[in-house]
């Protein structure tokens, strides 16, 4: 553990320079927002040190860089603990029945996360043996844990239904590999029926999993016979029902939608003889990733919910669910930050000038995937005018492989520290190892302290799973570590 800011005060941002002629401004902006943190752009403890320069849970972002390398994922504590507990308590303010608020563990997967997650009362869903065993040996209790999945395995089934946890059934294939399993077992297993409810929303193509063209789910028509299917399996208890309609939606109206659509799914459900007593609706809320962005409040998203869930069984006489959601992306995304060091620089005279940092697609690849924006500020100068538009390129050997495109900075030099916010979804999950370049070490932090939550990769930890044939004879280069 490493306290990395000396003692004295931490003050609030000073006014910003005013930006160069032509340049757009990007100063420091102080936390707007501390209830409901998807709506920020920078973690709720975001500060500025006596000498003006960035820090995060009390501890300086260039401190963290130097003594812990780069690129780093910077974990802020006090926003996850407050993301969660915003969730929590705006169900049980907005909902009259009971309700549980589950982690979407595919946005950031790792023990720490997990034990947080459960120290805060929230559940988690996986959609892999990966995910579900970090879960677990995390501490998250199984009977808070589903698992979802459009081809899960029959070992992940197997260790879902042996740990107790409930598992979502998404095709076909789930309910053979489950009729093989689960029979023969002290007792039934505990499901979930995930269908697709028809709803589109604006969002990426990508991540739009409520229309009718989606992998996920049984389509509408074939609800009822997989309920009619499921009533003659002794081995099967359906706990309820599951849908969603995607992700980083900022419309709430396709929530009222989806309640009505469920509300009429658990009625037939209900009708054929099935208990449940759960309706999950997924997911969804967007996060802010730049200043445009104006996402709904956690308690604007969770109050129009459960009043629309609420309502659509009361119309339809029906007794009220528990009430599940699954954030992921807004409940972890802004209490992330990446840190990097600023190296090569390239001038295009009327063109571009490219700087680039020491990471990219590898540790980020959402840029390169779905063209996504982030916002970034220079470490030690973050109030500091912009005196020029930059494209921020990573170190990969890929054209695509540009960060922040066309972003207003200072004048960088090389060894500078460039924070980029909003990165605690989707980031560290979906890292790769492209052109072998070692994944990041992630630090939480937390009271001035820095603690290391996941280690960072070593260029020979690439290699320990290759294998070379036998019959090959292999020379390795004299002194050939790192």
């Amino acid at each position: 553990m490493v306290s990395t800011v000396p003692p004295g005060p931490r003050t609030e941002a000073p006014a910003a320079e005013a930006p160069a002629a032509g340049v757009q401004g990007h100063p420091y902006e102080p936390q707007a927002d501390r209830s409901s943190p998807n709506r920020n752009l920078t973690p709720i403890s975001t500060s500025l040190d006596a000498e003006g320069r960035l820090a995060v849970g009390g501890c300086r972002l260039s401190e963290l860089a130097r003594t812990y390398g780069t690129p780093l994922y910077v974990l802020d504590e006090a926003t996850l603990r407050a993301t969660c507990r915003a969730y929590r308590e705006a169900l049980e303010a907005s909902y009259p029945g009971p309700s549980l608020a589950l982690y979407a563990s595919k946005a950031n997967s790792s023990l720490a996360i997990s034990a947080l997650v459960a120290e805060e009362g929230l559940g988690l869903d996986a959609v892999s043996a990966g995910e579900l065993l970090t879960a677990l040996r995390g501490g998250m209790p199984a009977e808070r844990i589903v698992l979802h999945g459009n081809n899960k395995s029959r070992e992940e089934i197997e260790l879902a239904v042996n740990q107790g946890v409930t598992v979502v059934v998404d095709n076909a294939r789930d309910l053979e590999l489950l009729a093989e399993i689960a029979p023969g077992r002290p007792a039934p297993v505990r499901l979930l029926l995930r269908f697709t409810p028809g709803i589109e929303c604006h969002t990426h193509e990508y991540i739009r999993t409520g229309h009718l063209d989606s992998k996920f789910g049984f389509d509408p028509d074939r609800l009822e016979p997989v309920l009619r299917q499921l009533a003659q399996c002794p081995w099967a208890w359906l706990d309820g029902l599951h849908a969603h309609i995607g992700s980083q939606i900022f419309e709430l109206e396709p929530h009222r939608d989806l309640a009505g659509v469920m509300a009429d799914a658990l009625a037939l459900a209900r009708s054929l003889g099935h208990p449940c007593s759960d309706l999950n609706v997924g997911g969804g809320l967007g996060i802010r990733y730049v200043a445009s962005d104006d996402p709904p409040s956690i308690q604007e998203w969770v109050s129009v919910v459960a009043e629309a869930v609420a309502e659509a069984c009361r119309q339809r006489n029906l007794a009220l669910p528990r009430l599940l959601c699954e954030p992921g992306r807004s409940l972890v995304a802004t209490a992330g930050v990446t840190l990097y060091a600023v190296g090569s620089r390239k001038e295009i005279a009327g063109l571009r000038t490219y700087v680039a940092i020491d990471g990219g697609m590898s540790d980020n690849p959402r840029p390169i995937t779905y063209q996504s924006p982030y916002t970034a500020l220079l470490a030690d100068r973050p109030t500091a005018a912009a005196t020029e538009t930059v494209t921020v390129a990573g170190k990969h050997c890929e054209s695509g492989d540009l960060l922040l495109k066309d972003i207003a900075l200072p004048a960088t030099a090389s060894g500078d520290v460039l924070a980029v916010f909003a990165t605690g979804a989707y980031n560290a999950s979906m890292s790769s190892n492209y052109n072998r370049i070692p994944r990041p070490a992630a630090v939480l932090v937390h009271d001035g302290i820095a603690e290391v939550v996941q280690r960072r990769e070593q260029p020979e930890d690439l290699l320990r799973y290759d294998v070379i044939p036998a019959r090959f004879s292999p020379v390795p280069s004299a002194g050939a570590t790192v």
